[in-house]
């Protein structure tokens, strides 16, 4: 019997433990779920609510519903937050770590399904990388959870105030988006520190490092910051990131200066607001305005960076600024008439533009028919359906709250794009086509079309 256990999992590619692994990491967390034990009246969970709450604690998004402070109880948050640090790490780098702490064998092949999971660029070092990894995760999010604590503390309580800290730090660090604030403030995520600089600033900064990728701080750690000796993944993720945490802001603030609310908050107080909702649509799902007040300008901006996302190798989700990177430059070349992509002094590799280009259309598609599906179920608005499926995809988690208002067939259509999301398009494709590797295969002949 054991052998035919092995021989099925050796059976399996890299990319198909990866796919099975979090289906059953999601399944394991929602049969938990369902538990009488879980929820705060003691009953059981119908196990679409439990599928929909694990998929997306998992998947790293954060769209609920229902409310993770009223409804569950400790046990069930304690489950939420676990499949959140699990789907923010990634569920290899934390077995790779049990393997090093019990100091067993990690052969070739575990190293390679780690290499696709976390999408490392190389195969060399990638023990040491996870061990980096694991270190940076609890070293941040602890930092994150000792600076909340001055706010949440003086506020809750000691014990209380610790658990809060915890929780949000670690949901802000994995780009989760669940918050507990319901059962404080009685209001939606932050809605209730939208004028509290402190407070903003810190998930801002727990958003950002965590989604920024780990192949980041670990090539800036070992060159002590000196950009000049990066990766060109670095300097390309870096100058992406500073644009997106900048030029987006000051559009939402000038798009919803005539809103009713926000006016009301100050200039300062409305450049925050611009600024956290725009960095935390990348993808965190932290809100501190309600964003049903938001122009339509302001609502599409938030869906394109939703869909944008981190970067690879990070906890946040959506197609990644590499991807758009890759994509801007091919245009570059073509406006150029440039027959490479080139950039700080290297080119990319024509693999590269492939699988951007496959991202990017995946992503759409499954962007766009999700919300056509989400309007033919529920006859909700088309604006409602593109800002909550881009929201699933992207493992995002802003709501325009219509989520908990959803039937079975549109929830279920969330779950699949958030788990499309959190495990990726690639891994989807590479799970279940085969390879054909052109080595050795003649090449067709050569021949031109008519583009544009």
């Amino acid at each position: 019997m054991n052998n035919k256990r092995q021989f099925r999992l050796s059976s399996l590619t890299s990319t198909q433990i990866i796919l099975f692994g979090y289906a059953a990491i999601i399944l394991g967390g929602a049969l938990l779920l369902m538990l009488p034990i879980a929820s705060r009246q003691g009953e059981w969970t119908a196990f679409s609510d439990a599928l929909f709450t694990a998929t997306s604690a998992t998947c790293v998004t954060g769209l609920i519903v229902v409310s993770t402070a009223t409804y569950w109880s400790l046990f069930g948050q304690l489950i939420i937050l676990a499949l959140i640090q699990i789907g923010g790490m990634g569920f290899l780098t934390m077995a790779v770590m049990v393997f090093v702490v019990t100091r067993r064998r990690i052969g070739l092949r575990q190293r390679f399904t780690m290499q696709e999971s976390i999408g490392a660029p190389a195969l060399g070092g990638i023990v040491r990388l996870t061990r980096f990894i694991f270190r940076g995760v609890i070293i941040m999010e602890g930092l994150g959870a000792l600076a909340l604590s001055l706010r949440f503390v003086p506020m809750l309580g000691f014990v209380r105030g610790v658990y809060y800290s915890v929780f949000h730090s670690i949901s802000a660090f994995c780009n989760a988006g669940f918050d507990l604030m319901d059962g404080v403030a009685g209001t939606g995520s932050l809605t209730h520190f939208v004028r509290d600089p402190y407070l903003n600033i810190i998930i801002m900064l727990l958003i950002i490092i965590g989604g920024l990728g780990f192949f980041v701080w670990e090539d800036l750690y070992l060159h002590r910051g000196q950009l000049s000796h990066c990766r060109l993944h670095t300097k390309i993720v870096l100058l992406a990131s500073v644009l997106l945490l900048t030029v987006p802001p000051i559009l939402i603030f000038f798009f919803d200066r005539n809103v009713t609310g926000f006016s009301e908050l100050g200039t300062s107080g409305r450049l925050l607001a611009a600024f956290f909702q725009s960095t935390s649509a990348r993808t965190a799902g932290f809100n501190t305005i309600d964003l049903n007040l938001m122009t339509h300008s302001s609502k599409m901006l938030m869906i394109v960076l939703m869909l944008i996302g981190g970067s690879s190798g990070s906890t946040a989700g959506g197609m990644k600024t590499t991807t758009i990177a890759t994509l801007l430059l091919c245009v570059r070349s073509s406006m150029t008439r440039e027959n490479e992509l080139r950039v700080f002094g290297r080119r990319l590799d024509d693999i590269c533009l492939r699988s951007a280009v496959t991202i990017f259309f995946s992503y759409i598609c499954l962007f766009m028919g999700g919300a056509v599906l989400l309007t033919q179920f529920d006859g909700v608005s088309l604006m409602s359906a593109m800002f909550e499926t881009s929201s699933a995809v992207a493992t995002v988690g802003l709501s325009l709250g219509i989520t908990p208002t959803l039937s079975t067939a549109s929830m279920s259509v969330l779950i699949f794009l958030m788990f499309f999301g959190r495990v990726g398009c690639l891994t989807m494709v590479y799970a279940f086509a085969e390879t054909h590797l052109n080595a050795g295969v003649s090449r067709l002949p050569l021949e031109k079309i008519a583009v544009g």
